[in-house]
């Protein structure tokens, strides 16, 4: 599990460690800061089609043979990124790394399942959803402070880290027998597997969670605290890193709650959502801002680790694939959701982009999941 934990660490920091900084990179390759939505999009935008198949592969050649290609793309791309001297070169990089992404983290749940089964997997997956929100609590303070300290290019720096990760997975992660089965058969044989009731609905949530996440959340909030409260790189990965320890909290108790039905467990998330976003909305202070980024990372740790057992618990044949679907979907929305909400921001200002935002928690996301089996 710990190898699983360390794809999973590395490949968190691909947006959250130059969130807070996005106003002073946008200023530094010469960018307006309502185009800070396409340095975040151009790395999830390769996921929604390489996530499939690379889990694909990962069924078909094994784990570590996806992983070790994937995290030394993510690492190299990452690290060159600092050298953009213009935001086209910025995107290009970043999209390359988006691309070397696209197979870490669905395959980290992908390896706890196929280790465990059952409330113990569920209890596994939540470890590494908190694992997963520590990076999202230490992250963004680091990469604010780095920016702090040594320029916006600095917060690129951590990515030739992943390389490290890559050596860890080749040498410690056991060389499994490739499948029979090609590419074809593999889609031919995912159509009975989608169908799995809930699996559907869980694809759906995952597209609007995330693109509320990396729309509005990771996207849109740092602009605003900077706009409208003056708050520093630094500060604002404190803040960000208070709701991750709020995520983490819920993510830890994710075995625990499995007696509660998955419907119960989403539709309270998608709540948490809708009062975290109309708070964030109403905020005229920057205590009370905070306190509804607190509550959403709440909701996000109840969110995500039930969509990962879903997906991961809907087959054992195709988990790979299942699993990277999820993921599929996630990085649809994290490629529309910023797009989106830095559109909205731009047209009606940040106060009306979070009640917005609220309303389509309330109208989409929570029937979504309620009425889910």
């Amino acid at each position: 599990m710990v190898l699983a934990f360390a794809v999973t660490a590395t490949g968190i920091t691909l947006n959250t460690f130059i969130t807070p900084s996005l106003p002073e990179i946008m200023r530094g390759v010469g960018a307006e800061p309502d185009q800070a939505g396409l340095v975040l999009a151009a790395t999830t935008l390769p996921g929604v089609v390489l996530a499939p198949v690379a889990g694909m592969l990962a069924d078909r050649f094994g784990r570590r043979a996806v992983l070790v290609p994937s995290l030394t793309v993510f690492g190299v791309a990452g690290g060159l990124a600092a050298t953009s001297p213009s935001l086209g070169w910025l995107l290009g990089w970043r999209f390359l790394q988006g691309a070397g992404s696209a197979g870490l983290i669905n395959l980290a749940v992908v390896l706890i399942g196929d280790h465990v089964s059952g409330d113990r997997r569920a209890g596994m997956i939540g470890r590494n959803a908190a694992v997963l929100t520590v990076g999202l609590a230490v992250f963004p303070l680091l990469g604010g402070l780095a920016t702090d300290v040594g320029g916006w290019r600095a917060a690129f720096l951590v990515y030739p880290v992943a390389l490290l990760t890559a050596a860890a997975v080749g040498w410690g992660l056991p060389r499994e027998p490739s499948s029979d089965l090609d590419l074809v058969q593999q889609v031919r044989n995912l159509g009975p597997a989608v169908r799995v009731p809930g699996l559907a609905r869980a694809l759906g949530a995952a597209v609007v969670s995330f693109a509320l996440i990396f729309g509005v959340l990771l996207t849109v909030l740092p602009v605003h605290l900077e706009e409208a409260f003056g708050v520093s790189p630094t500060l604002r990965g404190l803040f960000f890193g208070a709701a991750a320890l709020a995520n983490a909290a819920l993510a830890l108790s994710a075995g625990r709650l499995q007696r509660f039905s998955k419907r119960a467990l989403l539709t309270t998330a998608a709540a948490l959502f809708a009062v975290a976003l109309a708070v964030i909305a109403a905020g005229a202070s920057l205590p009370v801002v905070v306190a509804g980024m607190v509550v959403f990372g709440a909701g996000e740790g109840l969110m995500i680790p039930n969509l990962q057992d879903i997906a991961a618990g809907s087959s054992d044949t195709h988990r790979g694939a299942l699993v990277a679907l999820l993921v599929s979907a996630a990085r649809a929305g994290q490629t529309v959701g910023p797009l989106t909400a830095t559109a909205v921001f731009a047209a009606v200002g940040a106060s009306a982009t979070f009640a917005v935002s609220a309303g389509l928690c309330l109208l989409v996301l929570l029937p979504l999941v309620a009425l889910g089996g």
